[in-house]
Order: C-alpha cells, then sequence, then structure tokens
C-alpha cells in the first residue's frame, strides 16, 4: 500500500479498537474519539497523499483549494466544480467564514501572502503561521455560524531546502474529513513550494479530536480489512499553479485533475458513507 493508506488504515483501526465511544450532542450521532493524533509524510519519497483504500473525489479538494488560495467568500468559482459547500452557504452565495477569505483577508492581513514574501526574503525564517479561527468570535458561545474552521492553522517552513506544512485541526472526522483536507493541504503545500522554487517536504497533520462517526463504523471496518498494491503518486503541477489560482484560471482545476487521474486506481467506493451535519 502506498505510505498514506497504512498510515491512515492503522489510525482506523486504533480508533475502532481504543477510540472513547461518546454522543455528540451537535450532530446527535455517537462517535468512537482519540485525542492528539499525529502523522507525517514526506511527499517527496512517499509521493501525494491520495487515499486508495476507497475512491475519493478528487475534483473537490483541487477546486476547493484554488478557490481557497483566491481569497474568496464568494462562491461562484468554487461551485462551477462542486456544490459540497452549498448547505453552509448564506442566501447571498457567499461563505463568510471560508478558509481562503480568512488567510488573506478576514484579520487586515494578507497572511498567505505576506508569508510567501517573507519566505523568498528571507527562507530561514520562522514565522511562517497562517491562522484561520478568529478568537474574537469562533466557538465559546459566540456568534452562532453554520460552520467554523475544523483545520484552524498552518505553518511553512524551509528546511534543507524544501517546504515542509504542519497542519493542525481541531477536529477531523476521519473517514470523510480526513482524506479530504491532507489532499487539500499537501496540494497547496506543493503550489506554494512550487512557487518559491523548492521542493516539497514533509507533510505532518495534527488532530485535536480524530473521530469515527457511529453511522460510518461498517464502512471504517472494511477500510481496515482492505489492501491495495498502488504505487505512490507522483504530482506533476502545472507551470505558475500559485498565480493561476489566484488568478481564478479555471483550466488549472481540469490540469491538475487529469495528472492525477491518469495515476490514480483506487479499490471501490464504500457505500453509506454519509456526512453528519
Amino acid at each position: 500500500m502506498t505510505s498514506f493508506d497504512t498510515i491512515y488504515q492503522g489510525i482506523i483501526k486504533k480508533i475502532m479498537d481504543e477510540g472513547i465511544e461518546e454522543l455528540n450532542e451537535r450532530t446527535g450521532h455517537k462517535t468512537k474519539a482519540l485525542p492528539g493524533i499525529t502523522f507525517s509524510l514526506d511527499i517527496e519519497k512517499d509521493g501525494f497523499p491520495i487515499l486508495t483504500l476507497r475512491k475519493q473525489p478528487l475534483k473537490s479538494p483541487i477546486a476547493e483549494q484554488v478557490w481557497f488560495v483566491q481569497g474568496e467568500k464568494d462562491t461562484t468559482f468554487l461551485r462551477k466544480f462542486t456544490k459540497m459547500w452549498d448547505p453552509f452557504m448564506e442566501p447571498d452565495g457567499t461563505l463568510p467564514f471560508s478558509y481562503g477569505w480568512r488567510w488573506r483577508n478576514h484579520f487586515g492581513r494578507n497572511q498567505l501572502g505576506n508569508t510567501i514574501e517573507l519566505l523568498e526574503k528571507e527562507p530561514s525564517s520562522r514565522h511562517g503561521v497562517i491562522i484561520t479561527w478568529d478568537p474574537k468570535d469562533d466557538g465559546h458561545g459566540g456568534t452562532p455560524k453554520k460552520n467554523i474552521p475544523c483545520p484552524f492553522a498552518y505553518t511553512i517552513n524551509i528546511i534543507g531546502g524544501r517546504l515542509h506544512m504542519h497542519n493542525i485541526v481541531r477536529s477531523n472526522d476521519m473517514i470523510l474529513g480526513c482524506p479530504f483536507d491532507v489532499f487539500g493541504f499537501a496540494l497547496l503545500q506543493c503550489m506554494i513550494a512550487q512557487r518559491l522554487g523548492v521542493r516539497p517536504g514533509i507533510y505532518t497533520h495534527t488532530i485535536s479530536n480524530a473521530h469515527v462517526y457511529d453511522n460510518h463504523y461498517e464502512g471504517a471496518r472494511e477500510i481496515i480489512k482492505r489492501t491495495n498494491d498502488h504505487k505512490k503518486v507522483e504530482l506533476h503541477l502545472p507551470k505558475d499553479s500559485l498565480k493561476r489560482a489566484e488568478q481564478k484560471d479555471e483550466d488549472l482545476v481540469g490540469e491538475i485533475l487529469a495528472d492525477l487521474q491518469a495515476q490514480y486506481n483506487p479499490l471501490p467506493p464504500i457505500s453509506g458513507l454519509e456526512i453528519a451535519l
């Protein structure tokens, strides 16, 4: 199996074997959960992290990340490729809590753009921190929202001529959310690395609450049983991908998708994996 398949399967097994089962009041579902899960993948050595133990969507996480890079909260670009965020949209078609909007605008600074400029001038800087969670209003009984960030902060560092990312996630639905988030943020890491003229390095994913919902238990057991001899996937980014994303180049989504689809031979989908809202 690929490195990501092996790591992911091991985490699912650990949660199903050792996870604490409790009721989640917000969703009305029970979950099995563990705290403090962290794993790392070397993208250059292990390949791009796409789960192959079941068929995953590819277009949605690509389009989402390209949209995030734009710093938009208007969903017009995103909805040309996926309607996954529709349940959380406002009547005017915006997502006020959009990750990309918060990276680029929300706190009065272009965190992502400033970080890239900083690392261009000072590659050894350890100030490459991008925050998504707004402590002024997210959670803690603040203004009710349709959604608040799960991946709430990430750091990027250049060490040894490679760009490394550490993504910190407060809550991860391990069956549907985790593989999607890993794919999307690893894509962002590769785009930033290309922009800075360095190689992609280690992607680290830290989860405060890693859980499997009760309506995913059977799917989790199926994932634990599966094996796949899939070769690692190598991402070949089109030239100037970050710049093209910023320019809302719709063709970029299709070009990245075609590259990955040509290498992707997953095991069959697992039915019944409905999102717990």
